[in-house]
This record gives structure tokens, sequence and C-alpha cells, in this order.
């Protein structure tokens, strides 16, 4: 009965905002600001503009909600344009850079150690400090759930940069947790 009624008001928020009524696309972005300024702000980090960004992304869900289709989760295609739009700002910035010279960061070495231990907002402020290439490809693949060639085909880079730059940030962030572990072993002991 709840599935229903949820997906009953979600067709009526839609229809609201392909009509144009106000409320409902108000309605609407009161229900998905919050987490898709989360999306935002992993891609781009500062604030400011990750509000841009999400305002910019609403604009585009308003514009083109008729192609929706009903495919799969209107949630997810209206992340999906959050995430694009987050990588045209980077572009448009030229803030991605997603070749990252090795030599400054010669702690890439892998370590042993996984993330499972790790809470998710620990893990979501290491992410943050990531160099902007890495930190971009690590959000697409690992959190956002994006294949290497989907990659390819939104960053217009090769595949085996994709997984190269995921494999440099995954173990950039292994060594981050073990420094971290290092210091609150240090302070805590």
């Amino acid at each position: 009965m709840y599935i229903r009624k949820s997906f009953t008001e979600e067709n009526k928020m839609i229809n609201g905002c392909l009509r144009g009524d106000r409320k409902a696309q108000r309605l609407l972005y009161d229900q998905y600001a919050g987490k898709f300024l989360a999306v935002c702000i992993r891609y781009v980090k500062d604030r400011d503009t990750a509000e841009d960004v999400l305002v910019e992304g609403f604009m585009i869900i308003f514009e083109k909600l008729s192609q929706f289709e009903g495919k799969g989760s209107f949630e997810g295609w209206m992340k999906r344009i959050m995430v694009n739009q987050s990588l045209l700002t980077l572009r448009k910035n030229k803030n991605l850079a997603m070749e990252i010279d090795l030599d400054q960061h010669e702690d890439l070495k892998a370590t042993g150690h996984e993330f499972n231990q790790l809470e998710t907002e620990e893990l979501l402020q290491m992410v943050a400090t990531l160099p902007v290439g890495y930190r971009t490809i690590f959000n697409l693949y690992a959190i956002e759930g994006y294949s290497h060639k989907e990659i390819q085909e939104l960053l217009g880079i090769s595949e085996s940069t994709s997984k190269s730059q995921f494999s440099r940030a995954r173990n950039l962030l292994k060594n981050k947790l073990l420094l971290q572990q290092k210091y609150d072993k240090r302070r805590n002991g």
C-alpha cells in the first residue's frame, strides 16, 4: 500500500511539474535538493558552486522532464542530470585534470587495508581531499555506480585512464587512512 501511494504521489508531482505548476515544482525541489546538493558537493567541493550547479540541474530537470519515460527510477534520472551538470561545471572551470603526475604522489603504494572499517562520512571527507581528477573518477565509479566505459563516454577519456585513475584514487585513499590511523594511535596512545 505504501509503495503504491508513494508511486502515485511521485506521478502527481511529475504531472504537476509538466503542467508548469509552481507548487509541484517547489515540492520536487524541496524533496530532493538536500540529497542532490550532497552529490554536487562531492564533485565541485565548493558549496557556493555546488548550490549553483544544483539550481542549474533543477532547471534542466524541469526543462527536460517530458523526456523522462518512466523507465527506471525517477530519482536516478534526476541524479544523473546532477552528476552531468557537476562534470560540465568542472570542465568549464578547467579544474578537471584527469591525468595526475604520479611523482607528486609517491605515497600511492597499495596497502592491504580496506575501507570497510571506515564510516561513510569519514570516507566522503577523505574523498573530498583527493585531486579533482581522482575524486571525479572515484565518485563516478565507486559511489554513483558508473562503469569505466560510461565514464569514458562522460569525460572523453580512455577506459584505461578511468581504470588507472580509480586505482590511484583508491590507493591514495588507503594511504590517507593509514596515516589517519597512525595519527589517532599516537594521539590516543
